[in-house]
């Protein structure tokens, strides 16, 4: 098995966290964005100031094999304590138990963080995803029919969730 390194997103990675997440802005429904991103766009979704929240590279010999992020899960402060998980791998990359390693590490760092719950929102035919999240314990906790639209078709969206307390 190989050894993954997680290191904090820097400015450094903007670029090439840019270039996987075009990726699947372009060629895929894993994203509900529709045109690509610019540097300044890619940013401001993976570097945060408050320090509950983080963008992890991950590393596998060396080279950038994608990012898993903590984010705010909404605005209202009740939610303080619930985190949302995202994962993007390079294309060559998926099925291969990297996001699984990356989902695990950053459960780590949401539980040290004191987040009570995480949650994934999907796109219904990721399945891929959708089997990465059960493998690692997330339980379907929503289906939203037909609420978002791309290259043409109506697609759903589900979302997992993980109870870490």
């Amino acid at each position: 098995m190989s050894e993954y390194l997680f290191i904090e997103a820097k400015e450094e990675h903007i670029s090439e966290l840019l270039e996987i997440y075009n990726y699947y802005v372009l060629n895929t429904t894993a994203t509900f964005h529709s045109s690509p991103l610019s540097i300044e766009d890619m940013r401001k979704l993976v570097i945060f100031t408050d320090v509950k929240y983080r963008t992890y590279v991950i590393f596998e010999d060396d080279a950038i094999r994608g990012y898993v992020l903590l984010t705010q899960h909404k605005t209202r402060e009740a939610y303080d304590r619930t985190g949302e998980v995202t994962v993007y791998l390079r294309q060559d990359y998926v099925g291969r138990g990297i996001g699984c390693a990356a989902i695990n590490y950053i459960e780590k760092f949401a539980r040290d963080k004191g987040f009570h719950a995480l949650i994934a929102t999907i796109c219904g035919e990721n399945v891929k995803s959708i089997k990465a999240f059960e493998r690692n314990g997330y339980e379907k906790c929503a289906h939203f029919k037909e609420v978002g639209r791309k290259f043409g078709q109506w697609l759903d969206v589900v979302a997992y969730q993980k109870l870490l307390e």
